[in-house]
C-alpha cells in the first residue's frame, strides 16, 4: 500500500541533494567491504597470535555474515517501521563501538563473540542503504546508476581493504584492521541526520515478535547446518531440521498475516526470486575465491600482506569497472543477457583454476580472479536493481533486506562450503613427517597457516617435508574446490536464463 505522503519525500529532493545523500550512504557500504577483505588478509596473522583451530578460524570469518544474514529480514522490517535513517544511524554507532572492542580481543573465542555482535549492528546498516536508495531515486534510470555506484562501492571497498589492511598488518597488529570502522563511520554519523531523508512504510502494521523469532531461527539454523556439515554431521542434520521447520512456520505466518513483516508473495515474481539467486551465486563465487587466494598469495607464494593485496587490486578494480559498465550494457543487451554474461565469467574463472590451479602459478590465480571479478561486477549490479525494481516502492525495505540476505548467505556459503571443502581436501592430503608430536600434527592439519607455524619449530629436513606436503595438498584442494565452484556457477547461468526471461 503506497501513500502520497510516503512518495513525497524523495520527490522533494533536488538532484544535488539526491547524489549527496548517496555519497553519505557509501560510507557504510565501504566499511562493510573494507572490513571483510581486510580481515581475509589478517588470517595468517590471526593464526599466529590467537592460534585458532581450523573450525575457529572459519567461525571468525563466518560468524559475522551468519548473524547478519539471520537478522537482515528482521532489521529490514524494523527499518520500515521505525525509520530507515534511524536504524542506519543506530547500526553505525554500534558498529563503530564494537569494532573498537574487537581490535583488542584477547582470544579466538572473544573475537568470534565480537564478530557476532558486529553482525547484529551490520544487519541494521545494509538493508537501510538499499531501501533508502530505492526511495530517494524514483526514476528507474537514475536508480540503476545509483545502485551501480552502490555496488561499485562494495568493489572499491574490497580493493581498498587489502591495501589498507596490508599496510596496517605490516606496521601494526591484526586488531588494527577493525579500527578502520571508526573513522569511516564518523562522516555517516555527522552528515546522515542532515542529508538523508527519513522514510518508512506508511502502514507497516505492528511488530511481530513471533515472526522475528521464526525468521532469525530459520536463517541462523539453516546457515549453521551448512557450516557444520563437514565435521558434525548429526548436529548439521538437526540444525537443518530446526531451520526448515522455522522457515515453514515463518512462511505460513506471513501468508496468514494481513500486514506481514515480509510479504513472501514477492517470491512468486520470477524476476525477484531469480535476482536473489544471482546475488547469492555471485557472492559465493568471489568470497570463496578470496578465501583461498589470500592464503595462497601470503603462505604459498610467500608475499607480504601488502604485496599480496596489490596483486588482487587489478581484479577488484575490474569489478568496479564492470559494475559501472553494466548500466549502458543493459540498454544494448538487456538485463538478462548482462546477468548471464556475468555468471558465465564466474564459471570461466573457476574453470581456469580447476584445470591449472594445481600448478600454483600466480598468473593462473590472477587470471581466474580477474574473470570472476568481471562476472561479479556485471551480475551483482543488475541483480540488486532487478530485485528492487520488481517490487512496489513501499516494499523497498523488505526487498532490500531479502537482497542483502542473499548477499550475506552467499558470503557465509562462500567460505562455509568452498572453504570447508578446501580444508577437508587439505587435511586429507597432508602427510605429517615422523617425529612430529600429536599436538603439533593437529595444529598442522587444522590450517595451512598452522602447518607453517609448526614447521618453524622443526629441524630443517622434517620442516621442508611438512611444508612441501602442506603446499601440495593445499593446491590440490584448491583445484578440486574450484571444480565445485565451476559447477555452481554453471548452474547459476542456467537458472538465470530461465528465471529472468521477463526482466528485459
Amino acid at each position: 500500500m503506497t501513500t502520497t505522503a510516503h512518495l513525497a519525500i524523495p520527490a522533494q529532493l533536488s538532484p544535488r541533494r539526491r547524489w549527496a545523500a548517496l555519497a553519505v550512504l557509501m560510507f557504510p557500504v565501504l566499511l562493510v567491504s573494507v572490513d571483510n577483505t581486510a580481515l581475509s588478509f589478517a588470517v595468517p596473522s590471526l593464526s599466529r597470535d590467537l592460534a585458532p583451530s581450523g573450525n575457529q578460524l572459519l567461525w571468525i570469518i563466518d560468524i559475522y555474515p551468519l548473524v547478519l544474514a539471520a537478522l537482515l529480514v528482521t532489521m529490514g522490517a524494523l527499518g520500515d517501521r521505525i525509520g530507515r535513517r534511524r536504524i542506519l544511524l543506530i547500526g553505525g554507532t554500534g558498529f563503530a563501538v564494537v569494532s573498537a572492542l574487537a581490535a583488542f580481543a584477547p582470544s579466538a573465542g572473544a573475537l568470534v563473540a565480537a564478530r557476532a555482535l558486529l553482525g547484529v549492528f551490520g544487519a541494521m546498516l545494509m538493508p537501510a542503504t538499499l531501501s533508502l536508495i530505492r526511495n530517494i531515486f524514483t526514476d528507474a534510470s537514475e536508480r540503476r546508476m545509483a545502485i551501480a555506484i552502490w555496488a561499485a562501492g562494495f568493489s572499491g571497498g574490497a580493493a581498498l581493504g587489502p591495501l589498507v589492511g596490508g599496510w596496517l598488518l605490516e606496521h601494526f597488529w591484526w586488531g588494527s584492521v577493525f579500527l578502520i570502522a571508526v573513522p569511516v563511520l564518523v562522516p555517516l554519523l555527522l552528515l546522515g541526520p542532515v542529508l538523508l531523508p527519513e522514510s518508512r512504510d506508511p502502514d507497516p502494521g505492528p511488530i511481530d515478535p513471533i515472526g522475528i523469532l521464526l525468521a532469525t531461527a530459520a536463517l541462523g539454523f539453516l546457515v549453521y547446518a551448512v557450516k557444520a556439515a563437514s565435521e558434525h554431521g548429526s548436529i548439521a542434520v538437526l540444525a537443518a531440521g530446526v531451520g526448515a521447520a522455522a522457515l515453514v512456520g515463518f512462511v505460513r505466518r506471513m501468508l496468514r498475516s494481513a500486514q506481514p513483516m515480509l510479504d513472501v508473495r514477492l517470491f512468486r515474481n520470477p524476476v525477484f526470486s531469480g535476482a536473489l539467486l544471482v546475488n547469492l551465486a555471485s557472492v559465493i563465487a568471489i568470497v570463496g575465491f578470496i578465501y583461498f587466494a589470500t592464503q595462497h598469495l601470503q603462505l604459498v607464494a610467500g608475499l607480504s600482506p601488502l604485496n599480496a593485496a596489490w596483486l588482487l587490486v587489478p581484479g577488484l578494480v575490474l569489478t568496479v569497472v564492470a559494475g559501472l559498465s553494466a548500466v549502458p550494457a543493459v540498454r544494448r543487451l538487456g538485463a538478462r543477457r548482462v546477468v548471464v554474461l556475468g555468471l558465465s565469467f564466474n564459471a570461466v574463472g573457476y574453470a581456469v583454476m580447476a584445470m591449472l590451479g594445481h600448478t600454483g602459478s600466480l598468473a593462473v590465480v590472477l587470471l581466474a580472479f580477474g574473470a570472476i571479478s568481471i562476472g561479479v561486477g556485471l551480475s551483482e549490479t543488475i541483480s540488486n536493481d532487478l530485485a528492487l525494481g520488481a517490487v512496489p516502492e513501499h516494499k523497498a525495505g523488505a526487498a532490500a533486506a531479502a537482497s542483502e540476505t542473499a548477499y550475506e548467505v552467499g558470503a557465509v556459503l562462500g567460505t562455509a562450503v568452498l572453504g570447508t571443502l578446501l580444508n577437508f581436501a587439505y587435511r586429507s592430503g597432508l602427510e605429517i613427517p615422523a617425529g612430529v608430536s600429536a599436538d603439533a600434527a593437529d595444529q598442522a592439519r587444522a590450517t595451512l597457516g598452522g602447518a607453517f607455524e609448526v614447521a618453524a619449530d622443526l629441524p630443517p629436513v622434517p620442516a621442508e617435508a611438512l611444508l612441501d606436503s602442506a603446499v601440495a595438498s593445499f593446491d590440490a584442494g584448491v583445484t578440486w574446490t574450484a571444480g565445485i565452484g565451476f559447477l555452481l556457477s554453471l548452474a547459476a547461468v542456467l537458472v538465470a536464463r530461465r528465471a529472468l526471461r521477463s526482466a528485459d
